[in-house]
Formats: structure tokens, C-alpha cells, sequence
């Protein structure tokens, strides 16, 4: 796909932050996911506040719960793992070690009315 293009209807193919919310156990699962870790994250906006569901995503980084966390969606949801048949489409790819490190709309606007 082109920079100029759309996605596809309803898909985001960029990677979005979340906090990770909680933890997924499953006792029977496809083989190629045996000993791999599922968490449950929310997605957040740019103030770093809760937005949509919460979804469940394959972990790729060794994240925890609380943790801020990229994740992203669609097929680079495999791609952390051998290219194998994993069978992903929300996977977490980064831990954010500070939410400082984070732009926030808010924070923005704070310092410009104190200027």
C-alpha cells in the first residue's frame, strides 16, 4: 500500500498505545501459540485515556500488567514471531518505559496558557 492511500475499511495499521489490563489463560490453544503469553489491553488516546474495548493480544515483548504497551494489528501482527503460521491479528510489539514519553494533547495545552 501506497502512503497516500486509505486502509482498508475499519483496519488501523499503525501501531497504537494501550495499558495492559489484565491476563488471558487459555487451556487448550493452537500449538504454534503453546508457551505464549495473552493479555488484555486497552487502547488509549493521545491523553493517555482508555478508548474502545479492551482486546486481547499476543505478547511478543514479555509485557506486564500496568504496563504501557505498542501494539498493532492485521498481518504485522505476525511478524515478531518466525513466520510461522501464528495465528495473531493484535500483537503487542513494545513496552513504553515512562508515560512521560508520551505526547499528550493535554500536557500541550497546559504549557501554552502558562505562556
Amino acid at each position: 500500500m501506497k502512503r497516500n492511500e486509505p486502509a482498508a475499511a475499519g483496519i488501523d495499521e499503525k501501531m497504537q498505545l494501550a495499558r495492559v489490563i489484565g491476563t488471558v489463560v487459555a487451556t487448550v490453544k493452537n500449538e504454534t501459540l503453546e508457551g505464549r503469553k495473552f493479555l488484555i489491553v486497552q487502547t488509549l488516546n493521545a491523553d493517555l485515556q482508555p478508548t474502545g474495548k479492551p482486546q486481547v493480544a499476543l505478547d511478543a515483548v514479555g509485557a506486564g500488567a500496568g504496563e504501557l504497551v505498542f501494539w498493532c494489528r492485521g498481518k504485522e501482527a505476525s511478524f515478531p514471531f518466525k513466520r510461522d503460521s501464528t495465528p495473531t491479528d493484535c500483537t503487542i510489539v513494545g513496552i513504553v518505559d515512562s508515560d512521560s514519553h508520551v505526547y499528550q494533547k493535554s500536557r500541550e495545552s497546559r504549557v501554552e496558557s502558562r505562556e
